[in-house]
């Protein structure tokens, strides 16, 4: 990291600020709350909180925690101090390594951990790193224990003084080899990938050691592209966030599918043999009527987000299929499924919950689930596609470092609510600030990409203007 000083913390106010966003916390290492010193004490609060809520130890040892990241170059440093800040809470640190994010929910439970953390920053650009958190049970914290936890955190003089000397980090090569084999159970037995030819994309992150062995231990002649991590590369120009190089190499290669990962693969974008891009979506829909027509989607129900597009709704709803909408976020779809006892959920990013087999959403799991489907199928996977045509959807990026409440932009208000009443019936438009990124997002849905096109960059504007926010935006 860039530095080792304890970094300013941001003025106080009667309300502590918030650390967490939608997916743990991300920033810039080297400055607050990534530089060293505010990361120690944030994993000691974190973790004193957890480990309140759900004590655990290992035959009598000291409690453990795991700790995996995506291969990003801030990573070690940062897994120091997460190690510094464990031993504060009295809690022995295990580095698996670098593994995606969504083996902890599989390992924490299954090595006995009271606590795993993930050092990654998903699909952003490589300057950012963050900490997600998973509990002994292998959940992601839930909102409640994060705002403990922040609690806890300021402020600072209410926490004893980190160790002096470094503390003994036992580092383990199980995860792997535990993880590869859960992946590879949740493939049916009585089927393999023998004669398929696969691309994937592991957006030079966490998957690139373990995505394309998993598949050619399958029987898949594996392409495999962006598997080679330099602590700098990841996310840049491959993976879910930009898959036009596999969409490319699918069709050139004449592959039956190409797979593109996020940095800490715990999402996926599919294209099939045509070039044709399946977003989470399309996942969702082609995993809903495959587990409805083998009586496997409890209660005809899935779990999807407020981002999902509208036509999704009405091609479920057409199947029979009753689709229940949280905000943005994986773990608010896992707390949904819990709460129904419900088998699938997801968001249009590529973050896919099958609740069956894991707690959290899991690229390598999903992608292995969707060519399940398709291999019993035994067709190409352009002819399985969902049979709906997703109503015209702009998602617009502005530029928002301070995120003042939107409810008290007047400006903006007013003009969302006109254009909210020119849509409704025909569209409708949610607006948000990006849990991981200092942006506000804007999705717009209508009758015409021009016409929708044309009110999120309006929105843009009206929010740039009223909050003086001067800087370059683009369309996504």
């Amino acid at each position: 990291m860039a530095s080792s000083r304890l970094a300013p913390l941001p003025s106080q106010s009667s309300e502590a600020p918030r650390l967490f966003g939608t997916d743990g916390i991300r920033g810039i290492p080297g400055e607050f709350p990534l530089d060293r010193d505010s990361v120690v004490r944030l994993v000691a609060a974190t973790a004193s909180i957890l480990l309140r809520s759900r004590p655990r130890a290992a035959n009598g040892g000291p409690p453990r925690a795991l700790i995996v990241r995506d291969g990003r170059g801030t990573g070690p440093s940062l897994a120091a101090a997460t190690a510094r800040g464990l031993a504060r809470a009295g809690i022995k640190a295990i580095d698996l390594g670098i593994l995606p994010t969504p083996s902890l929910s599989r390992l924490v439970p299954r090595l006995g951990g009271v606590l795993g953390i993930s050092i990654s920053a998903s699909h952003n650009p490589a300057r950012y790193n963050g900490l997600k958190f998973f509990t002994a049970d292998g959940f992601k914290m839930s909102q409640e224990e994060e705002a403990r936890a922040e609690k806890e955190f300021f402020p600072p003089s209410r926490q004893a003084a980190a160790p002096r000397e470094s503390p003994r980090v036992e580092r383990s090569q199980w995860g792997l080899k535990l993880y590869r084999d859960f992946l590879r159970s949740s493939f049916p037995a009585h089927l393999d990938l023998r004669g398929l030819r696969l691309v994937v994309d592991c957006a030079n992150g966490a998957s690139s050691a373990l995505a394309p062995a998993l598949f050619k231990s399958l029987g898949a002649e594996v392409t495999p592209i962006a598997a080679h991590p330099d602590g700098t590369n990841i996310n840049r120009d491959c993976g879910s966030v930009h898959p036009e190089r596999m969409v490319r190499a699918t069709k050139s290669a004449r592959a039956f599918a190409g797979l593109s990962f996020d940095g800490d693969a715990d999402r996926v974008l599919i294209a099939d043999e045509t070039g044709r891009l399946w977003d989470g979506d399309s996942l969702i829909a082609f995993a809903a009527l495959e587990l409805l027509e083998r009586r496997l989607l409890r209660r005809a129900k899935v779990v999807v987000t407020t981002m999902s597009n509208y036509a999704l709704l009405r091609h479920l709803e057409a199947l029979g299929i009753t689709a229940i909408q949280v905000p943005v976020g994986d773990r608010h779809v896992s707390d949904a499924l819990e709460r129904e006892n419900l088998s699938l959920g997801g968001e249009s990013s590529g973050h896919l919950v099958f609740w069956d087999w894991a707690k959290t959403g899991d690229g390598m799991l999903t992608a292995l689930q969707t060519l399940a489907f398709a291999r019993a199928r035994g067709r190409p996977l352009s002819s399985l596609r969902p049979a709906y045509v997703p109503v015209p959807q702009v998602i617009l990026n502005v530029p928002a470092p301070r995120k003042p409440p939107l409810d008290a932009l007047r400006r903006f208000q007013t003009a969302l609510k006109r254009h909210e009443a020119a849509l409704k019936g025909t569209g409708r438009i949610v607006a948000r600030y990006s849990g991981t990124e200092p942006l506000l997002r804007l999705m717009v849905e209508g009758p015409g990409a021009g016409r929708v096109r044309t009110i999120a960059r309006a929105l843009g504007a009206v929010y740039l203007n009223e909050t003086s926010e001067e800087a370059d935006w683009d369309e996504l």
